[in-house]
């Protein structure tokens, strides 16, 4: 990696700095897949309100290739490049596939790595949120190493079909569910086996997080190198020969962003993600195809509604003023604020 100019917890763009405890979040995610993995992790990164841990590199689903947990290491390294960020220290790769059983562990760095954070017990710490965009692999393994980490963390995912009530599937509907698909039988570990705090936002909701590419233009590709390489990786997936049966569209999801809404963007007073919307729901068993059967005991949170206008606003916002930073440091690099 070239010379960097800030590292992951610091933000020498800003007047100034957290002074308070902030909530703890590791970021989980198959940075090898749909780049929309990528806006998330940048606006993470950029928001002072969270003190990210750790960003586990998670494995795609079996037929997009053996290796994608370490393709996923690499898209991060090459948008820290971009972002002159040195992030190597936070990076933990994932095992390379899914859960033989529900009772055995995938072997991983990152497995290991969610265990200590989970367990650490210091005085000051704030609370530790799970934000996964992909499969639950890693963390599910991390549950069957040591299952007391269920009750100090909540799990934030992106993932999981409609609930009654709160959504309807899109036509043509995929089956199962794209996250839900990569491990389904590291979610069953989590929802049918553990008890852990689950806010889930599933597909009928990640699939409002639309941006046009008007706004992609104005408000993305012309920020910059980063700017530049976010534009360029969304274009990619729209211009890929694969996809080429689709009909013309000017949108894309920003399927991952509800990550950063709902654990940055938390209320200052009763901090809670007060301005989206959620129901209390019994959490749903998953069956081995994927479907929910009979419902558990406990409640989670199935938010149906999000706030769009903050999430989106927030990220373009943050991204001018760090762009702006970005291009006023000399090649050398100058301090960094700590």
């Amino acid at each position: 990696m070239g010379q960097a100019s800030w590292r992951v917890g610091q933000w020498p763009w800003l007047p100034a700095v957290p002074a308070r405890s902030q909530r703890r979040v590791i970021i989980d995610n198959d940075f090898a897949g749909d780049p929309d993995d990528l806006f998330q992790l940048v606006h993470h990164l950029l928001s002072p309100s969270v003190d990210v841990r750790g960003i586990v590199c998670s494995h795609l689903p079996p037929g997009d290739g053996p290796n994608t947990a370490e393709e996923a290491y690499a898209a991060v390294r090459d948008l820290a490049e971009v972002m002159r960020l040195d992030v190597d220290d936070y990076l933990h790769v994932g095992a390379s596939e899914g859960l033989a059983s529900r009772s055995e562990p995938r072997a991983s760095d990152a497995a290991r790595f969610i265990v200590a954070e989970a367990m650490r017990d210091e005085p000051g710490l704030g609370p530790l949120f799970y934000a996964a965009g992909g499969g639950l692999t890693d963390l599910a393994s991390a549950y069957l190493i040591e299952p007391a980490i269920a009750e100090r963390m909540t799990l934030v995912w992106i993932g999981g079909p409609e609930h009654d009530g709160l959504g309807y599937p899109p036509p043509q509907v995929s089956d199962p569910e794209y996250n839900l698909g990569i491990d389904i039988t590291a979610a069953q570990v989590i929802f049918n086996d553990s008890a852990m705090p689950l806010w889930l936002v599933p597909r009928s909701t990640y699939r409002q997080c639309l941006v046009s590419d008007a706004e992609l233009r104005r408000r993305v590709s012309g920020k910059g190198e980063l700017g530049a390489h976010l534009y360029r990786a969304i274009h990619a997936v729209v211009e890929s020969p694969q996809l080429s049966d689709l009909p013309s569209c000017e949108t894309y999801v920003l399927g991952d962003s509800p990550l950063v809404l709902l654990t940055a963007l938390q209320s200052f007073f009763e901090p809670d993600p007060s301005s989206s919307e959620y129901a209390l729901r019994l959490c749903p068993r998953l069956r081995a195809d994927g479907q929910f059967s009979r419902f558990l005991g406990r409640e989670i949170r199935v938010y149906h509604r999000l706030d769009l206008r903050l999430m989106f606003e927030d990220f373009f916002a943050k991204l001018d003023e760090f762009t702006d930073w970005l291009s006023s440091e000399r090649p050398e690099g100058a301090s960094v604020a700590t």
